[in-house]
């Protein structure tokens, strides 16, 4: 009886949990990588703003919508500005961070996934940093925009690029902060079971006007992100979803154990010895 439910059994912890010591320092070395890298590509401030303005006219030559758009429709209300900017400086990290909790502590299999897909695009994303500084368009004039972290508050980044020494504000692209939320999304999706999963990406969708309408990045910074993003999700694959059987699941299992044996051993005649008759055949 207790052979029914072994395979099932099996496949729920073929996937086991990494040491948590070693992941902790895994995902605290990947955030000081980016903060580092993203340093390292700071002091190309002519070069940067050259590549805004090639990404500015490259955005109008394929007719993309303009950034004014979205943002124009935030500031009619000072509240809504000040929300959005507080969503650009607070949910980036956290976000990705409870993500990546949950999945260790409850999707093992699907969290070594997500953290080489994280591990890869923010990679990918560094060396673009670093070869193609590219300064956000609130600081280019010809996009007419306004640095609503500045104006309203609450910011991330210094007053000048050069007085900041926490960021690189010339690591615009790609957009890790929508490159991130999607992974997110995806991550959820893919590891997850219910009908409403595909609301996840209201996540990124929701980043993605937040980080034009606030003026740090261009849409080419989100398409590029979705760009290598694709291409780690392409050469890293998820893992195989396994059926974990619940604790009514094993009951129902043990409780028709006998009925089942029953039925599949193979029927025998029933053969009973006749009474000898007393006294029969004198």
């Amino acid at each position: 009886m207790e052979c029914r439910t072994e395979p099932a059994e099996k496949g729920s912890a073929a996937i086991s949990r990494p040491p948590l010591v070693r992941e902790l320092l895994l995902v605290a070395g990947l955030f000081l990588v980016y903060k580092l890298g993203r340093q390292l590509a700071t002091g190309h401030t002519a070069e940067a703003f050259d590549n805004a303005h090639r990404v500015w006219d490259l955005e109008r030559f394929a007719h993309l919508p303009g950034e004014g758009a979205v943002q124009s429709a935030l500031l009619h209300s000072d509240t809504l500005v000040h929300i959005v900017n507080t969503y650009y400086a607070t949910v980036h990290f956290p976000a990705t961070a409870a993500f990546l909790t949950w999945l260790y502590l409850r999707r093992p299999g699907h969290y070594v996934w997500a953290r080489r897909i994280l591990a890869a695009i923010t990679a990918a994303a560094l060396v673009v940093h670093l070869t193609f500084p590219l300064a956000p368009p609130r600081m280019l004039a010809a996009t007419g925009l306004v640095d609503t972290g500045q104006v309203y508050g609450p910011t991330v980044y210094g007053a000048s690029p050069a007085a900041d020494s926490l960021s690189n504000q010339f690591a615009a692209m790609p957009s890790l902060h929508f490159g991130w939320a999607l992974i997110v999304a995806i991550g959820l999706i893919a590891a997850t079971r219910s009908r409403w999963r595909p609301l996840w990406l209201l996540h990124p969708l929701l980043t993605l006007l937040v980080i034009v309408g606030t003026a740090n990045h261009y849409w080419l910074d989100a398409i590029m992100a979705a760009a290598l993003l694709g291409v780690a999700l392409v050469v890293i694959r998820p893992p195989r979803r396994t059926a974990t059987p619940t604790e009514p699941d094993r009951e129902s299992a043990l409780a028709d154990g006998p009925v089942s044996d029953a039925l599949d051993k193979p029927a025998t005649p029933d053969v009973t010895e006749a009474p000898e008759l007393v006294g029969a055949g004198r």
